[in-house]
């Protein structure tokens, strides 16, 4: 069989998603050894990693950006996309799983479910992705295999299926029990080409994987009434008709099967391929893409087929420095041929598909063509974003786009030199249509350029990329917090936009009605007039000027939000009434009306889990304490504490450093952000001032 012609059920995309440092990157250089994709294995902390090929992932140890690359097992072809870890790059992880059949979630043997391990488990249920877990790490001292697969069942919401038990735990971590043949599978040595041998079960562990195997055949049997038969006469099953089960239950979100190993001492890594293989769905196991038809808006379906009209999506954009704009897409049905246009049915323009090619890290190679199934990049396509839908023009289809979390964080940046200007704004362009979490945008009071990402990290290296990968110099300004506005009550006020003297004037005139929004409440804005007070072709008009309005406070200049707008009345002149008028109309109304509602300002709140030492525990509370923050939970494991508190971002600037000198470099943070909640009077004092003196 050619390399480029492997059957849709032959075929795996899936993700490897984790908490930060649970050790990604380590197992997917791994998977592409022992699958024979790559000759040497590069370390995370030397910096060699091939996935990890930004200058940036290098130096700091982490992934930043998602990388895709493509490798063979046992006659399967596997697209593996490796994802961040860091909370602020969740925007990664989150376009990756739309894409993706299936995901491989990895647990710390030490550490456990952790906070981002939840965030990504909740967003692989958001797109009903099967998964199955890989318990890592059980050579490091203090793993404990059981405890871990006891916290997946009590935190996250599908049970634990052990398919593997382990040979000791940590220094003498040497093997794992496969339950499906128990039989053992032991590791002699700890090099790449390690031996491995299946052998007899070690007999004091023996009756634990007894019962283990039990346990798993009696899930297995209820799947199907000739198993349950035949385990309720026999007492077992065959392993063939266990793993037949197992995949049952894992396509189906019944069960997460648990595999275990240690990626950095080698052991494991191939006993997961196979997993991958025989419980992650084919393009084939997941239902139909679904879309709309653009034209008649009526429901579409698409099947994994090459047969099938193209249904296609981009979910990464990025500037690669040598060929430019780089657009990676699914195809979901269908076939994209280099050479070939495309129909982009989001912007209803045709795009020309110049030369596709298979990516392995920021190295790639030709193909002819990306059928359906598979996952590729594309050169030549200069107006496609994240998200647009791909498809024939004879059978246009629009899928399902990816949501994205709002920025949180803003700074103010200008360039070096007036020379570097416009390179800066084109640079920054570049980097927004590759990340939709990274905003830009211009103040129209001060002229400032503002930049806004998911936090300071996000920031720092989009900073990093401007100076290395741009050659752009920047200056930048104190970090500002994304305050919004909203108002206590509900109050009704008129506006109106006059202007006659001689000739076609200006005439609109409306009466509003503003109230708080709660959370549960989708309308925005509501047309409650009648008899034709308002003519229909004006109300857009109306609702783009409370649009427009609801950008800039009365307060502090911030963004309004959780506002519902009612029309009630109004009045129009059969010759001067415009949408001009209108429109302005309703911004006076709106603006008058919020002044009279008591408003209020917001601030954003970050959910912090850190994990100290007891030892630091009372400095680590004082801080917390320092930054108006509220600590909510702590759980004990050991000698290590758990804290939950919520803190206003506004007080976590320089958070991280500091925490790390109050802990000896010891406490682990976790941050992201929770809710929007009133900011104290004195604060919300200073900044509504502070907003008055600037204007």
């Amino acid at each position: 069989m050619g390399k480029n012609s492997y059957r849709v059920n032959r075929i795996r995309n899936i993700g490897i998603v984790a908490h930060i440092d649970a050790g990604k990157t380590t197992l997917t250089e791994r998977m592409l050894y022992y699958t024979g994709r790559i000759r040497k294995v590069g370390e995370v902390h030397e910096g060699t990693a091939v996935m990890d090929w930004m200058i940036q992932e290098k130096e700091r140890g982490i992934t930043i950006t998602c990388a895709a690359t493509t490798c063979f097992w046992k006659d399967h072809q596997i697209n593996i996309i490796d994802t961040p870890g860091h909370v602020d790059f969740t925007v990664e992880v989150e376009r990756t799983l739309r894409v993706l059949d299936g995901a491989v979630i990895i647990f710390c043997g030490v550490e456990g479910v952790e906070p981002q391990s939840e965030t990504v488990w909740h967003q692989a249920n958001r797109y009903h992705i099967p998964r199955i877990t890989f318990i890592n790490k059980l050579d490091r001292v203090g793993a404990d295999f059981y405890r871990v697969v006891e916290s997946i069942g009590e935190e996250l919401d599908l049970p634990p299926l052990p398919l593997q038990i382990p040979i000791g735990e940590g220094e003498t971590f040497q093997g794992v029990v496969d339950l499906v043949e128990m039989e053992a599978v032991i590791w002699y040595g700890e090099g790449l080409e390690a031996r491995v041998s299946r052998e007899k079960i070690p007999p004091d562990l023996r009756a634990k994987a007894l019962d283990f195997h039990h346990q798993l055949v009696e899930r297995a049997a209820e799947t199907n009434d000739n198993y349950l038969e035949k385990f309720l006469e026999k007492g077992d099953l065959s392993s063939e008709e266990i793993k037949r089960a197992v995949r049952y239950m894992t396509l189906h979100h019944k069960v997460v099967p648990v595999v275990c190993g240690s990626a950095l001492r080698n052991k494991g890594t191939r006993l997961l391929l196979d997993a991958v293989i025989d419980y992650l769905p084919s393009p084939l196991d997941v239902p139909p893409v679904e879309g709309l038809d653009p034209i008649s808006g009526e429901k579409e379906k698409r099947e994994s087929s090459p047969d099938e009209p193209l249904a296609a999506l981009a979910f990464k954009v990025v500037t690669d420095p040598y060929v430019g704009r780089l657009t990676y897409f699914r195809v979901y049905s269908g076939k994209i041929k280099a050479g070939s246009f495309v129909y982009n049915s989001m912007k209803q323009q045709k795009e020309r598909f110049g030369r596709i090619l298979e990516m392995h890290a920021n190295y790639r190679e030709e193909r002819a063509e990306i059928k359906a199934g598979e996952i590729g990049a594309a050169i030549g396509p200069r107006n496609i974003d994240t998200g647009d839908s791909l498809c024939d023009k004879q059978h246009p289809i629009i899928l399902e786009n990816i949501e994205f979390a709002q920025p949180v964080i803003s700074i103010a940046i200008e360039p070096k030199t007036k020379l570097d200007q416009q390179k800066l704004y084109d640079s920054l362009s570049k980097l927004a249509g590759e990340d939709p979490t990274f905003k830009v945008h211009q103040d129209k009071e001060t002229g400032q350029t503002i930049i806004s990402g998911m936090g300071q990290l996000h920031l720092e290296v989009i900073l990093d990329r401007l100076r290395r990968e741009f050659k752009v110099g920047v200056n930048t300004g104190e970090p500002q917090v994304a305050y919004r506005e909203t108002v206590r009550k509900k109050t009704s006020s008129q506006g109106r936009y006059i202007h006659q003297s001689g000739g076609r004037g200006q005439y609109g005139d409306v009466w509003l009605q503003i109230e708080p929004r709660s959370k549960d409440d989708e309308t925005v804005f509501q047309d409650k007039t009648k008899g034709g007070s308002i003519p229909k072709e004006f109300i857009g008009a109306i609702r783009k000027g409370i649009e427009q309005a609801m950008n800039t406070g009365v307060l502090g200049g911030y963004p309004l939000v959780d506002i519902k707008v009612s029309l009630l009345d109004g009045s129009y002149h059969p010759v001067d009434s415009s949408e001009f008028a209108f429109k302005t109309a309703a911004s006076i109304a709106f603006k008058k009306a919020v002044r009279e509602a008591d408003p209020y300002l917001l601030e954003p709140i970050m959910k912090v889990e850190i994990k100290v030492p007891q030892d630091f525990l009372g400095e680590v509370f004082g801080d917390i304490t320092g930054r108006r923050g509220q600590i909510h939970e702590m759980e004990t494991q050991g000698k290590i504490r758990y804290l939950k508190a919520y803190i206003p971002l506004a007080e976590l600037f320089g958070y991280v450093t500091r925490l790390r000198s109050l802990t000896q470099g010891k406490a682990v943070p976790n941050i992201e952000f929770s809710h929007y909640q009133e900011v104290p009077l004195g604060i919300a004092g200073q900044l509504i001032r502070d907003y008055g003196l600037s204007k």
